[in-house]
C-alpha cells in the first residue's frame, strides 16, 4: 500500500480511532473515538507495516471501516492524512493534506500476515 511520501517525512503522532460512523461529506474525519496515539519508533513501525500491504481487487461490503489512523506533523496542526480500513471488503480511503486523488482509495489482501498484524495492533489498542 502506498501512503503520501511527503507525511512519512512529517509524521510524528499518530492517533487511532476507533471509527463509529461514516463521516458526513467526503474529506471529513471519520467519527469516532481515539483509543491511541503513538510516537516515535511506534508511529514509524505501524507505517512501515502499512506500506507492506499487499494490494488487493474490491470485494464487496459497502465500505464500512472500523479503524483509521490520522498522521500529524510535529505542530499538531491540520491532518497530513487519514487513512480509514475496512478488513471486510479490503479497501483503505484516504485523504488529507498530502494525499495525492491517486491514492484517496487503494485496495489491500487483508488475509495476508501484515493485515492481521495491523487489525491486531488496533485492537489491542482499543481498552
Amino acid at each position: 500500500m502506498q501512503l503520501p511520501a511527503e507525511s512519512l517525512v512529517a509524521t510524528e503522532l499518530i492517533e487511532v480511532v476507533r471509527i463509529s460512523a461514516l463521516p458526513a461529506k467526503r474529506g471529513a474525519s471519520y467519527p469516532g473515538r481515539a483509543v491511541a496515539h503513538w510516537v516515535g519508533s511506534e508511529a514509524t513501525d505501524v507505517l512501515t507495516l502499512i506500506q507492506t500491504l499487499p494490494g488487493s481487487e474490491q470485494h464487496r461490503c459497502g465500505f464500512s471501516p472500523g479503524w483509521s489512523i490520522r498522521a500529524y506533523e510535529e505542530s499538531l496542526g491540520p491532518v497530513l492524512f487519514e487513512a480509514a480500513f475496512c478488513f471486510n471488503c479490503h479497501e483503505v480511503r484516504m485523504h488529507g493534506l498530502t494525499v495525492p486523488s491517486a491514492l484517496a482509495t487503494q485496495f489491500f489482501d487483508a488475509d495476508t500476515p501484515p493485515a492481521r498484524a495491523l487489525l491486531a495492533i488496533f485492537r489491542a489498542a482499543a481498552p
